[in-house]
């Protein structure tokens, strides 16, 4: 894979910025580690690297977790900012393993291969049901992070990511949605029992309804600053679009927390445990 200097990927993203306007970030309090990003096979024609990197500049996200369907994707956009990608390993080699990598020896395989690569800082985004949290493939995935010292990036229910957090207490784990409709108390809960589990806020729009802040979400925000991200998920093409409102809407919310925790959460969190190279 090409390789590209911190100067080169500041280049490529100036250059980026040109492509939609000029440097109009979101006006925005707080610069965002955007913690749930995709750019997979349908997105490449209509947003090339450039213009997706600009798309990310122009919304003021900072650094974005990437993963994609096939994983040529992240790659893409990784050997254009590698400053600013934090790439992730879909154990997904078409859109067609979703529902049954767990169960196909080969993707364990495909997986350790990739990971040879040595750019990767976690697996996923994978989605799993809790009868299949020890499955031979999930335990072998399991292993690999843990060896590398990889997150799994699960997208999975409370129930789910519970027994995976008990049956791989090694391994740390980023819950995708936070579990998309676990409420705020069993968050709290979770994480009040695993401290090997970050959770990110992508498509929670019960997190602020109507823009406003709820107060169970505000009390676990408060409590656990330091193990929350936000994030878009740009899981469709149309998705792109909604960068810059998506994180929009969470500077509102952010607004209304102490700056010290809504510094964590938007952006100091992601950077923590993803530096740049």
């Amino acid at each position: 894979m090409p390789t590209m200097t911190a100067r080169g990927s500041l280049v490529s993203f100036a250059v980026a910025l040109l492509l939609v306007g000029g440097p109009r970030p979101a006006a925005a309090q707080y610069p965002v580690f955007d913690a749930h990003i995709h750019y997979s096979r349908p997105d490449w024609d209509a947003y090339p690297p450039e213009r997706a990197l600009a798309l990310l500049a122009r919304a003021g996200v900072r650094r974005a977790l990437v993963s994609s369907t096939p994983d040529d994707g992240t790659l893409k956009l990784y050997e254009r900012a590698p400053t600013v990608v934090v790439p992730f390993l879909r154990p997904y080699r078409r859109r067609e393993d979703m529902g049954g990598w767990h169960a196909d020896a080969g993707v364990a395989e495909y997986v350790e291969e990739r990971l040879k690569r040595g750019i990767y800082r976690g697996i996923g985004e994978f989605h799993l049901g809790g009868a299949d949290v020890d499955a031979p493939v999930v335990r072998r995935i399991a292993e690999l992070a843990a060896e590398r010292d990889l997150f799994l990036h699960a997208h999975v229910d409370a129930d789910t990511i519970e027994k995976l957090l008990a049956r791989y207490p090694k391994v740390r784990f980023l819950w995708a949605h936070a579990g998309m409709s676990a409420d705020a108390r069993t968050v709290g809960r979770l994480l009040d029992r695993f401290p090997k589990l970050w959770v990110e806020l992508a498509l929670r729009s019960d997190v602020a309804p109507g823009g406003r802040l709820d107060p169970e979400w505000r009390a676990r925000f408060l409590r656990h600053a330091d193990r929350f991200m936000v994030g878009t998920d740009t899981w469709v093409t149309s998705r792109w679009e909604a960068v810059e409102s998506s994180t929009r809407d969470v500077q509102e919310w952010l607004a209304e927390l102490p700056a010290e925790v809504a510094e964590q959460i938007a952006w100091r969190n992601g950077a923590r445990l993803f530096p740049a190279p």
